[in-house]
């Protein structure tokens, strides 16, 4: 089982380097569920991983639902053949219908400009899965698709109330699609998680931080009312996430 940390900086990224983290989901404004990063996050990205591990952008063109317009799906085009350009390992995507069946239309356009781009970029579709209306039937387009993976939290608001989910997802896919659990995850999460066959977890690992008048740093309010509040990636938690991880992988090997 592999650790993904969701980042919104150049420093987060390097954070999750330093720590041992295997991948790095790439975003800006994760406030709002994650959006498309710049250009110029993913080049100091890659500066501050120095090829320590793998950076996975989420392609994302605005928040929101994942219903998307034929402008929205150019948008994401333009992103992922720059990004992937720039040296990101694959790109993060997901559409909807508004009858919340996979968008085939539209994740294929998404698709065909990732492999044009790099035909080894790596493909996750991402927990846009969650709002699908049957995530059973969109995990078996998502193989016909041909996906890398899918981050998911089981249906469920969180990855821990969707493990009876999350384990069949894994029992359907087998070695054709990996089932990334993401989504309210806990360290106390992780043990089922592994049992389960999962092939990673996917973290925010963040905390809050605000500047306080006198120019020191604390714990942010989490109110959303402070204005000097903002996202770091947490250190200890990519820490003793990464140390989790190594330890079932290392019972599962014995």
């Amino acid at each position: 089982m592999k650790l993904e940390i969701a980042v919104v900086s150049a420093a987060g990224a390097g954070t999750a380097a330093a720590e041992g983290a295997n991948r790095v989901e790439l975003c800006s404004s994760l406030e709002l569920g994650g959006i498309t990063p710049s250009q110029g996050l993913m080049e100091a990205s890659m500066e501050h991983v120095d090829g320590r591990l793998e950076i996975h952008p989420l392609i994302r063109s605005r928040p929101g639902d994942f219903r998307y317009s034929a402008s929205d799906v150019d948008t994401m085009v333009h992103e992922i053949r720059h990004l992937l350009a720039q040296g990101a390992h694959g790109v993060v995507v997901g559409a909807l219908t508004a009858s919340g069946e996979v968008d085939v239309q539209a994740v294929q356009r998404l698709l065909g400009s990732a492999r044009d781009a790099n035909p080894e970029a790596q493909l996750t579709f991402h927990r846009a899965i969650d709002q699908s209306r049957d995530p059973l039937a969109a995990l078996e387009q998502l193989m016909e698709l041909g996906f890398t993976r899918v981050l998911t939290s089981g249906h469920e608001a969180t990855a821990g109330a969707g493990i009876k989910t999350l384990t069949t997802m894994a029992e359907r896919s087998g070695a054709a699609l990996e089932i990334m659990a993401g989504g309210g995850l806990s360290l106390e999460d992780f043990p089922a998680m592994h049992a389960a066959g999962l092939s990673a977890v996917h973290l925010s690992a963040k905390k809050t931080v605000s500047t306080l008048g006198d120019g020191t740093i604390s714990l942010g309010s989490q109110d959303g009312h402070d204005p000097s509040a903002y996202t770091v990636t947490d250190r200890e938690v990519v820490r003793a996430a990464k140390a989790m991880v190594n330890a079932l992988n290392l019972a599962a090997a014995k």
